[in-house]
C-alpha cells in the first residue's frame, strides 16, 4: 500500500492571500496589487515578476515575500518558497501562513523535522486550522511518528468533519497501526463521500484484503480498476485477493498487467510465479521466482547507481545546450576583446573547441571584467566535460553581474549533475525568479 499512502501526500497548495500593508511608494502597491491579480488567474511566473518589482521598491513588507513564495511554491520551486517564506516570518513573526505555507514546502523537500516546528507554530498561533493538523499529522508519519499523525489527523476531522481527504489519510494511518477495523470505518466514510475516488476504493480494498474479506475487497478493486485503469497496485492487489480464494489462472492476467505497469513490481513476480507453479508451469514458476529475486537484489545494489542524482551528462548537455545566445552586439573596444568572443564563438560553432576556448582565454585576458565572455567560456568548457572549470566560469560571471539569469541556470544544471541536489535547485530558483522561466520546468521535474 506503499502508492496508496505517498498519493496522500500531494498537498494543492492554494494561494492564500495576505493584506498588503500601507505602502510609503504607490507603484510598490501597484505591483503588489498585480501580482494578486496574477496569482488568482494561475499565471504565478507572472505574479513572481510583479512581487519581486514590489519587493524591490519596498523590502520591508512581509505579504510580498510571503505571496511571492506561494508563487514559487505553486512553480513548484520549493526551496526559492521557503527563502521568501523565511523573509515574511522574520518581518513578522506571527504570520500563521507564512508558518503553514513553509511548513508545507519543506516537507515536499522531504525536511519534515523542520516542517514539525512550522506546523507546530501555525497552530500556536491558530488552534482551529485543519490544515496544520493535517499537514503535521503527514509529516509525522513520513518521520515514522504514526500514533501522533493519528492524534492529528484526528483534530483535523474534528474541525472538519465533512472532509473526506482527512478520513482517508487516517484510514491509510490505520491500516500502518494494524487497526484495520477502525480503517475500513474511515474508508467507508470516504466512499460514501467520493464515489468517484479510485484510491477509496483501493484502500477499502487493501483493508478487506488485511480482514480477511477477499470476496468484498474483490468488489472494492474491481471498481478501483473501473475509476483508474493505470494503477497498477489495484491490480496486482486483485491478483493476490483471487489467489487467496485460489483462482489462480484468474489472478494471472491481473499480475501481468500489474508487472506491465510498473515492471519492477517483484512482489507480482512472486504472486505470478506462486499461481504458474499451482497450474504446473514450473519452467514459468521458475522465472517468475527468479526475476523476484534478481529485481530485489538489483534495486538494493548501490553499484548500479551510476550518476548522484537523476540528471545525467547527457540531460546536463541537452539542457545546457538549449539556452538561447541572448548576445547583442556591443561596440568594439579599443583592446577588442569583443571581436576575439565572436570569433571564438564562431570558431565552437564549427566544432574547433580548442580554438575557441583560445580565443576565450584572450578575450578574458583582455577584458577580465567581460561577464558574457567568462559565460561562453563556461557552456563551451562543460559541453568538453570539464564541468569544474565551467563551474567557475559561471561563478565568476555571476560574482560581476548578480542577476546573469542564464549563469545561474546553467550553473545549477552542473551543480545537481555534479549531485549538489540543493545548491543545484538553488541556482535554478534564482534562475527563474530573474527571469529565465525555463527553470520553472526543470525544477517541476528534478527539485521536488
Amino acid at each position: 500500500m506503499n502508492q496508496l499512502f505517498r498519493a496522500t501526500t500531494a498537498l494543492v497548495i492554494s494561494c492564500f492571500v495576505s493584506s498588503a500593508t500601507t505602502y510609503a511608494q504607490q507603484t510598490a502597491a501597484d505591483y503588489f496589487d498585480t501580482g494578486i491579480t496574477k496569482s488568482k488567474s494561475g499565471d504565478f511566473t507572472g505574479a513572481l515578476q510583479a512581487f519581486s518589482m514590489a519587493i524591490t521598491m519596498n523590502p520591508e513588507n512581509g505579504p510580498s515575500y510571503y505571496n511571492r513564495g506561494l508563487a514559487k511554491a505553486n512553480l513548484r520551486d520549493h526551496r526559492g518558497a521557503i527563502l521568501d517564506y523565511d523573509r515574511a516570518v522574520e518581518i513578522n513573526s506571527k504570520d500563521e501562513l507564512a508558518y503553514l505555507s513553509r511548513g508545507i514546502s519543506k516537507s515536499r523537500q522531504d525536511d519534515h523535522r523542520s516542517a514539525l516546528l512550522d506546523f507546530s507554530r501555525a497552530i500556536e498561533l491558530n488552534p482551529t486550522d485543519a490544515v496544520a493538523y493535517y499537514s503535521r499529522g503527514v509529516s509525522r508519519t513520513r518521520l515514522g511518528q504514526d500514533r501522533l499523525s493519528l492524534v492529528d489527523f484526528s483534530k483535523a476531522i474534528e474541525i472538519e468533519p465533512a472532509n473526506a481527504q482527512y478520513r482517508y489519510v487516517r484510514g491509510i494511518n490505520r491500516q500502518r497501526l494494524n487497526d484495520f477495523t477502525g480503517s475500513l470505518t474511515d474508508f467507508d466514510k470516504v466512499v460514501e463521500a467520493t464515489p468517484k475516488r479510485a484510491q477509496a476504493f483501493a484502500g477499502r480494498g487493501y483493508t478487506r484484503i488485511e480482514l480477511q474479506d477477499y470476496t468484498g475487497a474483490l468488489a472494492d478493486l474491481n471498481k478501483a480498476i473501473e475509476l483508474n485503469p493505470q494503477d497498477g497496485e489495484s491490480f496486482y492487489y486483485r491478483g493476490f485477493a483471487k489467489s487467496k480464494l485460489e483462482d489462480y489462472k484468474g489472478a494471472i492476467p491481473d499480475y501481468d498487467q500489474a508487472i506491465a505497469l510498473h515492471p519492477i513490481n517483484y512482489n507480482a513476480y512472486y504472486g505470478r510465479g506462486f499461481c504458474r507453479s499451482k497450474l504446473g508451469d514450473q519452467k514459468g514458476a521458475s522465472l517468475d521466482f527468479t526475476q523476484a529475486i534478481d529485481i530485489n537484489n538489483e534495486i538494493a545494489d548501490p553499484k548500479t547507481q551510476v550518476y548522484p542524482g537523476r540528471m545525467t551528462r547527457a540531460i546536463l548537455d541537452q539542457l545546457r545546450n538549449a539556452v538561447a545566445d541572448n548576445l547583442r552586439i556591443n561596440t568594439l573596444s579599443a583592446d577588442r576583446s569583443e571581436a576575439f568572443l565572436g570569433r571564438g564563438i564562431s570558431k565552437n560553432r564549427q566544432g574547433d573547441s580548442r580554438g575557441a576556448q583560445i580565443d576565450l582565454n584572450r578575450s578574458i585576458e583582455l577584458n577580465p571584467t567581460y561577464t558574457d565572455a567568462y559565460f561562453t567560456r563556461a557552456l563551451i568548457r562543460s559541453a568538453q566535460g570539464d564541468q569544474r572549470a565551467a563551474l567557475t566560469d559561471c561563478n565568476n560571471t555571476i560574482r560581476l553581474n548578480s542577476r546573469y539569469a542564464e549563469a545561474y541556470y546553467v550553473r545549477g544544471l552542473i551543480n545537481y549533475t555534479l549531485g549538489d541536489d540543493n545548491a543545484g535547485c538553488l541556482d535554478l530558483s534564482k534562475a527563474g525568479e530573474l527571469g529565465y522561466t525555463p527553470a520553472y520546468k526543470i525544477i517541476s521535474q528534478y527539485c521536488n
